[in-house]
């Protein structure tokens, strides 16, 4: 009974992780089509960096986090800035029900990463899953049709990078704590976010670009004060979604918790709808059924 109810606890911790995430989608959204993505990432880098350093009092730590392994923590903040906005450049161009269906994709590159990188081996069956997942990927996106934008290709590369960083993380769990791990890829986040600030400067004006593309290479302008409370309010989103997630797999077992992640669609659809009256494709629906059972069943596979 115990156990159970150890399993209930986390599955809610886990719906509300999902719940507030979903405030940042919004939140990019609504105001992504006056403010450069940079912009946004620095800011609300700057008010997140503060709560890693929470995170690592939580934990028991104290002072400023240590790495013996420095690289690959740089590298995996690289990986997770690299997801992060490109991720931010598809929410510019594409409906919240179809970017969450890219996404479902997650799991799918993770394995497929884990075979090339790592050499881990993959049955016939995982194989037959991935196909299955990708050619779902396949009816979302539409490559080469009317309906092609490119904003799936930004979410695309927004989950591969996500994928890379689970590579990293995998390697870096048994030294790094999670906090550890969270304060180093904010740091990057932000210095990352300043360094590349000169690029509008640069690149100049692009008459007619792509929103995805005008939402990178936007001008930094100084924010309204409401504007500016959204964008830092984005910090404490992700310092909440981190203690939920956390939350959620520390009082649940994972094989039951992870797929209940998949509830982000029907939320991000309905969010869609009432806010921007987004109704997804039949296409979109198939192939985010396609790419979530086969996503389920390598979860289910790898927990066997």
């Amino acid at each position: 009974m115990t156990k159970m109810s150890s399993n209930v606890k986390g599955i809610i911790f886990l719906i509300l992780a999902a719940l507030v995430i979903s405030i940042q989608n919004i939140a990019v959204k609504w105001i992504g089509s006056d403010y450069s993505a940079l912009e946004i990432v620095a800011i609300r880098s700057m008010v997140a960096l503060p709560f890693t350093l929470l995170f690592y009092r939580y934990e028991g730590q104290r002072g400023v986090p240590t790495t013996q392994q420095p690289r690959l923590e740089y590298l995996r903040g690289v990986f997770l800035f690299l997801s992060y906005t490109t991720f931010m450049m598809g929410l510019a161009a594409l409906p919240l029900a179809e970017i969450e269906a890219i996404r479902f994709s997650g799991p799918l590159m993770i394995t497929l990463l884990s075979v090339v990188i790592l050499g881990e081996t993959v049955g016939l069956r995982r194989w037959l899953a991935l196909v299955v997942g990708f050619i779902g990927v396949l009816l979302i996106v539409r490559p080469g049709s009317a309906n092609f934008n490119l904003g799936s290709v930004f979410i695309l590369i927004s989950v591969l990078f996500y994928a890379l960083t689970a590579i990293l993380t995998r390697k870096l769990q048994t030294s790094d704590s999670s906090a550890t791990m969270a304060y180093f890829s904010s740091l990057v986040y932000l210095v990352a976010a300043f360094v590349l600030a000169p690029l509008p400067v640069i690149v100049g004006e692009i008459p007619d670009a792509h929103p995805s593309i005008a939402f990178l290479i936007r001008t930094w302008s100084m924010p309204t004060l409401i504007d500016l409370v959204i964008m830092a309010g984005l910090g404490l989103v992700w310092a909440g979604w981190m203690y939920l997630i956390s939350r959620a797999y520390s009082l649940a077992e994972a094989s039951v918790a992870a797929p209940f992640e998949y509830i982000s669609l029907p939320i991000n659809i309905l969010w869609g709808f009432l806010i921007w009256g987004e109704v997804p494709t039949w296409l979109t629906i198939g192939g985010a059924v396609l790419t979530l059972a086969s996503g389920m069943y390598v979860l289910y596979r790898e927990r066997k």
